[in-house]
């Protein structure tokens, strides 16, 4: 077994810059460095006391340290990184642009009082866990050692089990909506005789190349940024191979 430094320095980029960004959002917060209302997305105190930083530190804050912390810190660890060392390998750009256009789209709803949302780290996590399910909608998934389930339904089960706990489900169905919202813009929508108007921006592969994160892509796959599907897979995902 490898020791927890390896294990880490084999994370792929964008998984693991994220997830540590969120560790270190919530030690910084349990050592008191800061007030989680400081980190809270609050329109008002971004729009009139120009407190931008609330953009973007709401993104990474998952709770205090808890069990539902662990959690979610594992769903990166897992499903992240599955989806980046799979359907997105050699895609580091086309992976980076999903988090944003997902960041963006929950910054987006929040606005509407309904989804009002002071917190959206666990909403973009959630999305990461339902694109992860449309990839890989025929893994065989247990919960907790309770149920055993199909990945396209995982969503939805954990959905319902934070309704039995009595947790908040809003930021869960915040990522969902924002996870379905890119699959079918990058998938469904293609498959069915649609324009793909979610291609990766030509700054964000830039960005991705000039700063060398993760594995350059070949000349191929530069001028192709989405692989090629078949409407086959619109709902079965493709065939990837599970690492244990």
């Amino acid at each position: 077994m490898s020791s927890p430094g390896e294990y880490y320095k084999s994370l792929p980029p964008i998984s693991k810059a994220y997830g540590t960004l969120c560790l270190l959002t919530t030690v910084g917060y349990q050592l008191g460095l800061y007030d989680k209302l400081d980190l809270a997305l609050y329109y008002p105190y971004v729009f009139h006391r120009f407190q931008v930083w609330r953009l973007i530190t709401t993104l990474f804050f998952l709770g205090g340290f808890s069990i539902n912390f662990g959690i979610r810190l594992l769903m990166i660890a897992r499903y992240g990184v599955q989806l980046e060392k799979g359907p997105f390998d050699r895609r580091t750009a086309d992976f980076l642009w999903m988090m944003i256009f997902g960041a963006l789209t929950l910054l987006v709803l929040s606005i509407i009082p309904i989804f009002q949302s002071f917190y959206l780290g666990i909403s973009l996590v959630f999305m990461l866990v339902y694109v992860w399910s449309r990839e890989f909608p025929s893994a065989n998934i247990n919960i907790y050692g309770l149920v055993t389930l199909k990945a396209f339904y995982l969503p939805w089960a954990m959905l319902a089990l934070d309704v039995l706990f009595g947790s908040p489900i809003m930021q869960d169905l915040l990522g969902i909506i924002a996870g379905h919202l890119y699959y079918f813009l990058t998938v469904l929508h293609p498959l069915a005789g649609g324009k793909n108007i979610l291609k990766t921006p030509t700054w964000v592969q830039r960005l991705v190349a000039r700063w060398r994160i993760g594995a350059q892509p070949s000349v191929r796959s530069q001028t192709q940024s989405q692989p090629e599907r078949n409407t086959g897979v619109a709902f079965r995902g493709r065939s990837y191979r599970l690492s244990d």
